[in-house]
């Protein structure tokens, strides 16, 4: 079997320094300024590492340097590199990649990267073979990518081992960076990609509350946190992103960062859209609250548009002052999956397995099993 493995190696460097994204030369010259460092290559490396067992009896066909070689060769994969060496790798380099590979005959395309990479590589090759997603973005929309990335590597061994799974279409979604730096969400389907379907590993497109009493539990979740603030005026709160966090900023009459990261005392506002490092400097030697929501219909509750509350974060935080917030409705669009947190630290993301209490109303809360990844 052959194996078509491409790494986009600057995907999800915006994501803790706070940029939402790493589209454009631009916004990734931003990103390095801020001191950035690539996510991506680790989370390949975790995918890849799957496939250890079977690395005698598969061609693994990649491209230069950071773009899948040295990952691959990091693990004692002997690849086949195409491609001709850079300085550095562009958009235009991903799509090149993925056309060379299914003009070589490979089986399948393990890719890293996030929604922009996924676009990439469905303008070069449509549905003409399958490929599975190894979420490594700041943007995770398309459906295209696996929960996480050893599950991304789960797949990818049992369809080159020849399992029978079933072969679907996912969505390739994508949003403006643009906009959502601006905290406009425009979502955009730009067409299909095949993927071997394995539900348990992946991930659904993402899915919004339902209306109705929605409002109302969220206002009092709202008044729930607010009262805790009062009880501890020396306490940071960091707020997480999302339209279940707003209505807490809303009823302090703070200006909110729907997607970032703001910081209250006292209620009153500290910093906002603050990425990872600036966290860490507001909250050191201090007690601090983290606020944060599930995703509806996927469950992440850390490690999808929040990466600057990283492993860092969470560990200088405590778990104990973790508060999850999330409506019975949203709960209900995991279909009784787990909550689930991928900070790209093992370590971290071990400390949430097993129960967490989340916060559905003024007066209620449920437990919910949650899955470090």
């Amino acid at each position: 079997m052959k194996l078509g493995f491409i790494v986009n190696p600057i995907a999800g460097m915006g994501g803790r320094v706070g940029l939402k994204g790493t589209d454009g030369p631009e916004i990734l010259e931003k990103a390095l300024s801020l001191g950035a460092v690539p996510e991506s290559p680790n989370k390949a490396k975790k995918a890849l590492e799957v496939l250890l067992p079977i690395k005698d009896k598969i061609e693994i066909y990649t491209y230069p340097d950071n773009m899948g070689e040295e990952e691959a060769k990091a693990l004692g994969f002997n690849p086949i590199v195409l491609g001709e060496r850079k300085e550095s790798y562009e958009a235009g380099d991903t799509e090149k990649a993925a056309k060379e590979m299914v003009d070589l005959g490979v089986d399948l395309i393990l890719f890293a990267g996030g929604d922009g990479t996924a676009r990439n590589i469905y303008s070069a090759i449509g549905t003409s073979v399958p490929v599975i997603g190894i979420p490594a973005g700041v943007k995770i929309h398309s459906g295209v990518y696996a929960n996480h990335p050893r599950a991304a590597g789960e797949i990818a061994l049992q369809f080159l081992k020849g399992e029978e799974m079933e072969i679907i279409e996912a969505e390739v979604m994508d949003i403006d960076e643009e906009a959502f730096r601006e905290g406009v969400v425009t979502a955009r389907l730009y067409g299909y990609m095949k993927i071997p379907l394995e539900p348990e590993l992946v991930q659904t497109t993402k899915a919004g509350g339902g209306p109705g009493s929605e409002e109302e539990a969220l206002m009092g979740i709202a008044e729930r946190i607010i009262e805790e603030m009062e009880e501890n005026p020396d306490t940071f709160f960091i707020i997480g992103s999302g339209t279940s966090t707003r209505p807490i900023m809303e009823a302090l009459g703070l200006p909110n960062t729907l997607l970032g990261i703001d910081i209250v005392k006292n209620k009153k506002l500290v910093a906002s859209d603050v990425n990872e490092r600036e966290i860490l400097d507001i909250i050191d030697g201090h007690k601090a609250i983290i606020v944060v929501t599930v995703i509806g219909g996927q469950g992440y509750i850390f490690g999808r548009g929040n990466q600057q509350i990283s492993g860092e974060v969470i560990k200088k935080v405590g778990k104990e002052n973790i508060r999850i917030i999330a409506t019975k409705n949203k709960l209900l669009s995991l279909e009784g999956r787990p909550l689930l947190v991928d900070t790209g630290d093992d370590e971290v993301n071990r400390m949430f397995n097993g129960y967490m209490k989340v916060i559905n109303t003024y007066y209620s809360e449920s437990i919910e099993r949650v899955q470090g990844l």
